[in-house]
């Protein structure tokens, strides 16, 4: 009798830089979730999908919660929102090595009604600072006594305690069958995977200058079929940028910076697609678009 499958939507929560993306990264073992130094890379819900013997989960990764009345940030918050309340099991991820702030106690506030579906990663403990026993402390102060079962002590970036996780997630998934076939580790659209790995180049380089002022816009994308066989995209984008003076900076002295970060854009979308690949990329600017309504719902999708 064959065995029973699981499928589950785990809802991947914690405050900003706590490693979310890394883990959904590792949990998929091919690069889904861009990853970078600064808060509130991602923003949207992000899906990763997983296929095991036990059967299929799909991690949804989402903006870390900083707590701001802006509306770019309030718009980032309800992508979190509405992905825990849709999803089987949430899966709340601490960073070990930083102490409880007002964003963990935002975080709490919004697990805590829903206790019975969450697990705990304690990232990071391979950190100098870790500290696994104070945010262990702080739950325990917070929600209640969290249960041992429910608690795992990670690295998302080594690669330890993440097969405990993954075991502990599939036994707590319902049982049913997959949302989505077995070759499949996300769903992602290829001109979004596109746009987040330039944007993500961008943001490393330009992380002490304009990081939250950029957004990459995929204007145009053909798949060609070459004359000596296979397929070939040609992609024109645009790094978007809020005020005209911060143009210069993404262009570089001499092209050089936009040179950089199409070169390594390039290396990383070589390695997700099959086809060979011609990015054009240019820079151009929207004024004020963090402040413009059908700008940010076009940008962040909060769709489970």
């Amino acid at each position: 009798m064959p065995a029973v499958k699981k499928a589950a939507f785990v809802t991947i929560v914690g405050r900003p830089s706590a490693g979310k993306s890394t883990l959904l990264n590792r949990f998929c073992g091919e690069k889904v979730a861009i990853v970078s130094p600064v808060p509130q890379t991602t923003r949207n819900a992000v899906r990763g999908i997983v296929n095991r013997e036990q059967g299929q989960l799909v991690f949804v990764d989402t903006p870390g919660r900083h707590v701001s009345e802006k509306k770019f940030n309030k718009k980032l918050m309800e992508v979190g929102e509405r992905s825990i309340e849709e999803a089987d099991i949430v899966l709340y991820t601490l960073d070990a090595s930083r102490m409880p702030a007002e964003e963990e106690e935002a975080v709490v506030s919004l697990v805590a009604p829903l206790r019975e579906k969450v697990v705990f990663a304690l990232n990071k403990i391979d950190a100098p600072r870790a500290d696994p026993q104070a945010l262990l402390n702080f739950l325990n102060e917070k929600i209640g006594p969290v249960e041992g079962g429910r608690v795992f002590k990670i690295s998302a970036l080594k690669n330890e305690g993440v097969e405990s996780l993954l075991d502990c997630l599939f036994s707590l998934a319902p049982e049913g069958d997959a949302f989505y076939p077995e070759e499949f580790y996300t769903d992602q659209e290829v001109s979004f995977r596109i746009a987040e790995i330039i944007r993500e180049k961008a943001i490393r380089h330009l992380r002490q200058e304009i990081p939250h002022s950029i957004y990459v816009d995929v204007a145009d994308a053909e798949l060609k079929t070459l004359p000596e066989g296979g397929q070939k995209l040609w992609v024109r984008a645009f790094i978007v940028t809020e005020r005209e003076s911060q143009k210069g900076m993404v262009v570089g002295k001499g092209g050089a910076m936009i040179k950089q970060i199409r070169l390594e854009a390039l290396k990383d979308l070589k390695r997700i697609f099959d086809w060979k690949l011609e990015l054009d990329l240019r820079v151009k600017t929207a004024h004020d678009w963090r402040h413009n309504d059908a700008t940010l719902r076009r940008l962040i999708r909060s769709e489970v």
